[in-house]
């Protein structure tokens, strides 16, 4: 079944091709709502720097490659990877070399992505960084030391040649499917999501069918990094997750995808705007899941040893500056949904629509500031991995 909206036309199949963050400088763009993800990778630094101290460093003369999964178009991917390629530096400084290897930095996301946002953001390349010494590669403040490249392409596939990775990272992005599963799309099927857009207090068949779609889904990550990791690299992931060990309760992602955005679209459709058709066909392709889901799969596929797998509390996705101002509250939370689904909204009802949903998205989170404050906090399954 299509996702068929006033200006584009996307088989579900297909949703790699148009699903992306939202791009540009605007109100609602990512770029501009993504202060919350950059608050929660700064809480995480320890966990990654444990996992890049777990990396072995190869000879100076060998290019150290890192990669970036799911980058998006802001500066928060520039600031992880500005992270990572600085700790392996002192690493390298603390064994007594004179000299640095090359470092690339691969930015990869799906196709649609707004890579020329985020390469406008890439500061200017030093002038060091052939055969430059310790020193003068420490003291380019202001540029990069690494040589960068883009990546289209879904990462539950294979992106790069193999065994050619240093250094694998992927944060906020392993929730996202690469699509909404046939069957809760299906309206002869049991999982058929009747009367939802997200499966936060949905059925157990549709909940088992998105906890399906999501094994599918990392597994093919797996595989795919398993080929491409060098032997003696590590990868560093996170995703949503959620506490509860029902799918149903999507804990974080279901008060932000499965109340307010939810009643919206029924505001739609008892005043007539949308039908009930259209808003059963729409579904947020987002699954957060428990350690145990994300365990099983990362055991069952067996190419990894898992160093460090935890849930970690990242806090509410909402940044305002004013907390009593409700109407900074509303704004906030409407903007952060359409940033990162808008993209997916604009195509399925058109751009007008859209722009009536996230209205009544920030009249309903205005109305419920205080509440979405208390209660509106994101955890996160945190996972270092290398090659068995």
């Amino acid at each position: 079944m299509p996702l068929q909206g006033d200006n584009v036309v996307v088989p579900v199949m297909k949703l790699e091709r148009m699903l992306s963050m939202k791009g540009g400088n605007g109100e609602a763009s990512y770029v501009n709502n993504s202060q919350a993800q950059a608050r929660h990778a700064q809480s995480m630094l320890h966990l990654l720097e444990a996992t890049l101290d777990g990396v072995q460093l190869e000879s100076p003369k060998v290019p150290f490659v890192v990669a970036d999964l799911g980058c998006s178009c802001g500066g928060n991917t520039i600031y992880i990877i500005d992270v990572i390629i600085k700790h392996i530096t002192k690493r390298y400084e603390a064994l007594g070399f004179e000299e640095l290897p090359e470092f690339s930095a691969f930015f990869s996301d799906l196709p649609s992505n707004d890579f020329n946002t985020l390469f406008q953001l890439l500061p200017p390349l030093s002038t060091n960084i052939n055969g430059g010494s310790m020193e003068e590669c420490l003291a380019s403040d202001g540029h990069r030391s690494y040589f960068a490249a883009g990546v289209p392409g879904s990462f539950f596939r294979r992106l790069f040649p193999a065994r050619s990775i240093n250094v694998f990272h992927s944060a906020f992005s392993l929730h996202w499917l690469s699509q909404v599963p046939e069957s809760v799309m299906d309206k002869r099927s049991p999982a058929y999501n009747k009367g939802r857009v997200f499966i936060h207090g949905a059925g157990e068949s549709t909940t088992s069918a998105y906890k399906k779609q999501f094994q599918t889904d990392l597994a093919a990550f797996l595989r795919s990094r398993s080929n491409e990791l060098k032997k003696e690299g590590s990868m560093f992931l996170v995703c949503l997750g959620r506490t509860s060990m029902d799918p149903s309760d999507q804990g974080g992602a279901g008060l932000l995808f499965g109340t307010h955005f939810q009643d919206a679209w029924d505001d739609l459709v008892k005043e007539g705007l949308v039908d009930c058709e259209k808003r059963d066909s729409f579904n947020i392709p987002v699954y957060a899941p428990s350690l145990q889901d994300f365990k099983e799969i990362v055991e069952a596929d067996g190419s990894f040893s898992i160093n460090r797998l935890e849930v970690f509390r990242g806090g509410s996705p909402l940044v305002v500056n004013q907390p009593d101002d409700a109407a900074e509250v509303g704004r906030a939370l409407a903007n952060s949904c359409r940033s990162v689904s808008g993209v997916l909204v604009d195509a399925h009802i058109g751009d007008m629509l859209s722009d009536e949903l996230f209205s009544r998205i920030e009249h309903r989170a205005t109305s419920h500031a205080k509440e979405l404050l208390e209660q509106l906090q994101f955890f996160h399954i945190v996972a270092s991995l290398s090659l068995a």
